[in-house]
């Protein structure tokens, strides 16, 4: 039985620098991941690129990302072989592309993590980052927990959310809350009210009434705190 990650989350929420932190077998499954800092065990690129399938198909790039998960998917023989010869002693982390809507909405990346379980014996688990400067604009941190439920919901996986770059985050400005509200998701009401201050976002306070109400009523998300320069590295067996 082999051991792993799914690391995935937004371009920009860290995903490249945890995976180079943790030291492990890394396989890169992002084609437009051109310019790695780490050496990665296998690399997607040497059967697809996202540029390759830019300039071929006329796509741009999130239909390209579409298109090289659907080729991986229409070939996941090639990176089972590739694996194969880490699977008695290494733990695996799988560094995906930040396309969130490969992993709440498209099929084919999860068709590529379920068929590499059943057929490798693999227990994976995802760690979904986050940028915790989200946390610092109410509207923005909504959205991020919509979307870390949404994920959490269609992966069907052990899942982690984790607020990366906290060692950033005074330098976004002061927190209308404490750390400890964001990452444990508490009554999301102080949330809606401090929305409702903005006349911005005022005349939208149904929809966010509705949202939060999702939210809280899946109780599902949580948040971990990650600050990878101080080596607070997760490992999850």
């Amino acid at each position: 039985m082999v051991f792993g990650q799914v690391v995935i989350g937004p371009p920009g929420s860290g995903k490249t620098t945890y995976c180079n932190g943790m030291k492990v077998a890394v396989i890169n499954l992002d084609p437009a991941n051109d310019a790695l800092p780490y050496d990665c065990a296998v690399n997607i690129e040497d059967l697809i690129k996202l540029s390759d399938v830019m300039i071929e198909h006329s796509l741009g790039p999130n239909g390209g990302l579409v298109y090289c998960m659907d080729y991986l998917e229409k070939n996941i023989d090639w990176l089972e072989s590739k694996l194969e010869p880490f699977l008695k002693d290494h733990y695996f982390l799988f560094d995906f592309p930040g396309q969130v809507e490969l992993f709440f909405l498209h099929a084919n990346a999860k068709s590529v993590i379920m068929k590499l379980i059943k057929k490798l014996n693999l227990r994976l688990t995802a760690v979904h980052l986050v940028d915790a400067h989200l946390c610092s604009d109410p509207g923005k941190y909504v959205s991020a927990l919509l979307l870390s439920l949404s994920t959490m919901l269609h992966l069907e996986l052990p899942h982690v959310n984790v607020l990366s770059k906290i060692d950033l985050i005074e330098s976004y400005g002061k927190l209308a809350f404490n750390l400890d509200f964001y990452t444990d998701v508490q009554d999301l009401r102080y949330i809606q009210h401090h929305l409702d201050q903005d006349p911005r976002s005022s005349k939208y306070r149904k929809l966010t009434k509705e949202l939060c109400e999702v939210i809280e009523n899946y109780s599902l998300v949580d948040f971990t705190t990650l600050d990878i320069q101080a080596q607070l590295y997760l490992c999850i067996f």
